[in-house]
């Protein structure tokens, strides 16, 4: 059996999303700046994506911009905040388990002059809203806090955090990287005084290589790609007709089934959990949401453990995709308290809506199978 464990890192394409993409490709397949029959065809595509990913996100279609990923909107947003809101005081506020696409552009803006503060976060994850308000000031120019956490699945505050940021700096900009979370926990931008929201395709069974960033009308960011004027000259570039209009369908598909869909999460990770009852040593991290599972298991190498499940053909991950496969000491296990010995032991076991729970009783076998082997192995 098969069993793919890893869909933070990335999901399946939905096959009508596939479908319409080559379609696309194959017959639409027009420049949307062009003026006739066949960009206007293209351009429909993306005025209709526009469309829908609105209705999603409750917000005017003007606050809509596609991108080619959560990391470029990430970037973008960080980045084209600080550029475009010089008056304030170059003071940043972030957590200490963002993903790299929001850390490195932070790091990015600290080299060059501008002031970061990290906000710490408890054994389960989340922040203390007590230091946000104590590290805001009035003149803070942006705070990037994120939704999910991609490693570990901790549900950052994010309501309570913007009417703190709105009532002590009014003129300070809330961003939240929304990409493990959209399509999957609901969440408006409006009712939560976000500024700026990013989204990615891929971890929903869209295409990779296209996300959007929402920015809430009269927002004052930068853009940071120039060229053809494209999206009202915020991000040139020829769009990205069949994947805009492949997200589209498959974020309509994911919020139209989002309660379903977190049940049956609940119901896969349950199962897995239960199969795992009999294995000593091991650790939970994090878990507010149930298609994020973090597992510390002592005695075994994450690296070893990956490789010794994918031999019986269940793909799990040693944390960040985007980090994984280089030498790094994950920072989120670090500000969640893992002890510096379990840190290389630490594996995440991410769901989609194609698990099934034939599949989690499989997976739960193999650790369990595996992991004492591994131990005899690691002590002699």
């Amino acid at each position: 059996m098969e069993c793919y464990l890893d869909n933070s890192a990335t999901t399946a394409l939905d096959e009508e999303a596939a479908e319409l993409m080559k379609k696309i490709s194959v017959i639409n397949f027009g420049n949307p700046s062009s003026l006739h029959h066949r960009g206007f065809e293209a351009q429909q595509y993306i005025k209709e994506a526009v469309r829908e990913l609105s209705k999603l996100l409750r917000c005017s279609e003007k606050e809509v911009f596609f991108t080619s990923g959560g990391t470029e909107s990430n970037n973008t947003a960080i980045i084209g905040a600080a550029i475009n809101n010089r008056r304030r005081d170059k003071h940043i506020i972030t957590t200490r388990i963002e993903h790299a696409a929001v850390a490195r552009p932070v790091k990015f803006l600290e080299e060059r002059g501008y002031k970061a503060d990290f906000l710490e976060v408890d054994g389960s994850g989340h922040i203390d809203l007590d230091e946000l308000r104590d590290k805001l000031t009035p003149d803070t120019l942006l705070v990037s806090i994120m939704h999910v956490n991609n490693e570990i699945g901790a549900v950052e505050p994010v309501l309570e955090a913007g009417k703190i940021i709105k009532e002590k700096s009014p003129g300070c900009l809330f961003h939240v990287d929304d990409i493990q979370g959209f399509g999957k926990l609901k969440l408006i931008p409006k009712d939560n005084n976000i500024d700026l929201l990013s989204v990615s395709a891929h971890k929903l069974h869209g295409p990779k290589g296209v996300g959007l960033l929402y920015v809430k009308e009269k927002t004052n960011i930068s853009p940071l790609i120039f060229g053809g004027g494209q999206q009202s000259g915020f991000r040139s570039g020829t769009e990205n007709v069949p994947g805009i209009a492949g997200f589209a369908l498959a974020a309509k598909k994911a919020a139209a089934n989002m309660e379903t869909n977190l049940k049956r999460f609940q119901t896969l990770k349950d199962t897995f959990l239960s199969g795992l009852s009999g294995l000593e040593g091991f650790n939970i991290n994090g878990g507010d949401v149930p298609y994020i599972i973090s597992l510390t298991v002592d005695g075994v190498r994450a690296e070893v453990l990956l490789h010794a499940l994918e031999e019986k053909g269940v793909y799990v991950s040693a944390g960040s995709a985007c980090s994984s496969n280089k030498p790094a000491v994950s920072e989120t296990l670090k500000a969640v308290g893992v002890k510096k010995e379990a840190l290389d032991s630490t594996v995440r076991v991410s769901l989609s809506r194609y698990n099934t729970e034939e599949e989690m009783i499989y997976a739960s076998q193999c650790f369990m199978d595996i992991v004492p082997q591994l131990r005899r192995f690691t002590r002699r």
